[in-house]
């Protein structure tokens, strides 16, 4: 299976919030950031988003893959409930994107960098 296979399966995964999948797309030693968070980590920060977020969806926009990296462009239309992003949301429905890289190892991802566009989020407040 390639790199943007799994990936597709990755997302498919968080879509429909399988976290007993979640092992077979991700690393036990995950990185997020620079940081090492290990798959508990990870699943926990997945399933806290979607708790703050319960609309949310993961749109993939492009999907560009070098192996063993995927750099992918998600788009979001979604409504946090709360402070997002240390902005008062509350409810409100938001638009943004996401930029991440992903580096495989062993067909799972072992390292995450993301950035979120949080002037576009700040832009519709």
């Amino acid at each position: 299976m390639t790199e943007t296979d799994l990936y597709r399966g990755y997302i498919d995964c968080l879509n429909n919030q399988d976290w007993q999948r979640l092992h077979r797309f991700v690393h036990d030693e995950v990185h997020y950031n620079g940081d090492r968070v290990g798959l508990s980590g990870y699943r926990a920060m997945l399933e806290r988003d979607f708790r703050e977020i319960p609309d949310l969806y993961f749109d993939v926009q492009l999907l560009i893959s070098e192996p063993p990296f995927v750099a992918s462009r998600l788009q979001f239309n979604c409504t946090p409930r709360g402070t997002f992003f240390d902005l008062p949301i509350n409810g409100r429905k938001v638009s943004f994107s996401e930029n991440v890289f992903y580096e495989f190892l062993d067909d799972r991802i072992r390292s995450v960098w993301s950035v979120i566009d949080k002037a576009a989020i700040e832009a519709q407040l």
